[in-house]
C-alpha cells in the first residue's frame, strides 16, 4: 500500500514539475512576442526604415532573451542553494538526531492518514531502507539526485523568450511599409491569443478570460509605444 501511495505521490510531483515549466515556457513566449512588437512598432511609427525597424528589434530580441536568461539563472541558482542547505541540514539532523528524526517522519505519514501504528512502522521501514531518501522525500519533497539545473532553467527561458520575440520581428519586416503595421498588430493580435489559450489550459483557467487579458495587455503596450513612436517621429528627436 505504502508503495502505491508514494508511486501516486511522485506522479503528482512529476506532473507539477511538468506543468511549471510548460508554463514558464508559455509566459516566456509571450514576453517576448510582447516586448519585441512594442519595440519595433514603436520604431515603425517613427521611422519607415526597415533597417532601423531591424536594429531596434534584433537589440530588443537579444537583450531581451539575455535579461531572461539571467533572471532566470540567479533565481534558479538562489533555489537550488537553498535547497542545498535544507539537504545538508537534514543530514545533520539524522545523523545527530536519529531518534526525534524517525518520530517525525512517523509523524508526517499519521498526518496523512495512517494510524500511529503503521506510521511508525512505515517510518522504520523505510529508514531501514535509506533513511535520508525517506526524509527528504517526506518533509521536503526533494530529490537529492534531481534538482533543478539553473543552466538548464536558463536557456529554457531564453529560446522561450526567443520564440515569441521572433514573430513580431519577422512579420514587421516582410510586408511593404504601406501595411506594415496593421499586418504586425493582425499577427501579434493571432500570437497572443495562442499563448493566452495556452496559459490558461496549462493554468486550468478559464479560456476566454484569460485570453482577454493576455489580447488586451499586449495591444495595450503595443499602442503606448506607437504612439509614443509617433509623437517623437513627428517631433523629430
Amino acid at each position: 500500500m505504502q508503495e502505491i501511495i508514494n508511486h501516486l505521490e511522485e506522479h503528482k510531483k512529476n506532473a507539477g514539475s511538468k506543468l511549471n515549466w510548460l508554463r514558464a515556457a508559455v509566459l516566456g513566449a509571450n514576453d517576448g512576442i510582447v516586448s519585441v512588437a512594442s519595440i519595433v512598432v514603436g520604431v515603425a511609427a517613427a521611422s519607415d526604415s526597415r533597417s532601423f525597424i531591424l536594429t531596434a528589434g534584433t537589440a530588443g530580441l537579444v537583450a531581451g532573451a539575455l535579461s531572461m536568461a539571467m533572471g532566470e539563472y540567479v533565481s534558479v541558482s538562489a533555489q537550488r542553494d537553498t535547497e542545498k542547505a535544507l539537504l545538508a541540514k537534514e543530514r545533520f539532523e539524522l545523523e545527530n538526531y536519529p531518534e526525534a528524526e524517525l518520530e517525525e517522519l512517523a509523524k508526517i505519514y499519521q498526518v496523512k492518514g495512517l494510524s500511529e501504528a503503521t506510521a511508525h512502522a512505515v517510518a522504520k521501514e523505510l529508514t531501514a531502507r535509506d533513511a535520508f531518501a525517506a526524509h527528504v522525500e517526506a518533509e521536503l519533497r526533494l530529490d537529492p539526485e534531481d534538482l533543478t539545473n539553473p543552466w538548464h532553467a536558463a536557456i529554457a527561458s531564453a529560446l522561450a523568450f526567443f520564440s515569441g520575440a521572433i514573430v513580431p520581428l519577422v512579420v514587421i519586416l516582410l510586408p511593404p511599409a504601406s501595411v506594415r503595421l496593421p499586418v504586425t498588430f493582425a499577427a501579434v493580435t493571432v500570437a497572443l491569443a495562442i499563448t493566452g489559450t495556452l496559459s490558461a489550459q496549462v493554468g486550468g483557467a478559464h479560456k476566454g478570460r484569460a485570453t482577454l487579458r493576455v489580447m488586451v495587455g499586449g495591444l495595450l503596450a503595443m499602442a503606448v509605444t506607437f504612439g509614443i513612436g509617433k509623437l517623437v517621429g513627428q517631433v523629430g528627436l
